[in-house]
């Protein structure tokens, strides 16, 4: 193969590989920026802490959005959701939900904290709070599914374990006559109520750090391939 076409075949290869890397590298940057809004626009949430009322909950638009929220209602009878894998202080377990009603606004789901998995993977119990009780806490948007394989939820023993959160399933499985509302109500950790929490964001997913430190390797790796294919172009030939 001539140099002229070997320099065309290895730059266009070059070209690709930084096409590429560079990319990813604005990929992560783009995730570090969005994440760290979101810490940002819960950080003053959370300072300021003025209650709205639950039925904020069930507007759409502001599905995205961060309220701190308050209110009167009471707690399903229909069992209790376990969202499974869930790592809380490097030990493995479930996260715990329970459908809540409140007095005005639709159902929603309420976050009541981390619990322990035992090897034999046996559910804990999570007992309904009886009664009519005053809620508050942060209201967010479920946690992310990631890729939507298989059902949503499964019964398993006195309950229902969830490989991710889906209120349109969670509805249906569960026989509700209204849809849930879109946002989730995170559990103020002063409450007297459910298990191990706290309002932290971002507890099974890399923080906006990693992202920026990740997008630091991929465009040094673009760096890397540009200087070899200009080490490559340019270097002198040797004489036979």
């Amino acid at each position: 193969m001539s140099r002229s076409r070997t320099l065309i075949v290895g730059w266009t290869a070059a070209l690709l590989a930084i096409a590429l890397f560079a990319n990813l590298g604005l990929w992560q940057s783009r995730r570090a920026v969005e994440k760290q809004a979101m810490l940002d626009a819960a950080a003053r949430v959370l300072a300021d802490r003025t209650p709205k009322p639950l039925s904020v909950a069930t507007d759409a638009a502001r599905v995205r959005e961060y309220d701190w929220a308050a209110g009167t209602g009471s707690f399903d009878a229909r069992d209790a959701l376990l969202l499974d894998n869930q790592q809380r202080n490097g030990r493995a377990g479930v996260r715990a939900y329970r459908i809540f009603v409140p007095e005005q606004g639709q159902p929603l789901l309420v976050d009541l904290g981390w619990l322990p998995l035992p090897g034999d993977r046996t559910l804990p119990t999570v007992p309904r709070p009886d009664g009519t009780m005053q809620l508050s806490g942060l209201l967010t948007s479920p946690p992310s599914t990631g890729l939507a394989l298989g059902p949503a939820l499964v019964r398993q023993g006195g309950g229902w374990l969830m490989p991710r959160v889906d209120l349109a399933a969670i509805a249906r499985e569960t026989g509700l006559s209204v849809p849930l509302a879109p946002r989730v109500l995170r559990l103020d950790p002063a409450l007297k109520i459910g298990f191990e929490r706290d309002l932290e964001l971002l507890p099974n997913t890399l923080p906006p750090e990693q992202h920026r430190g990740y997008a630091v390797q991929w465009f040094a790796l673009a760096l890397a391939v540009l200087a070899t294919a200009l080490i490559l172009t340019f270097r002198k030939r040797r004489r036979p």
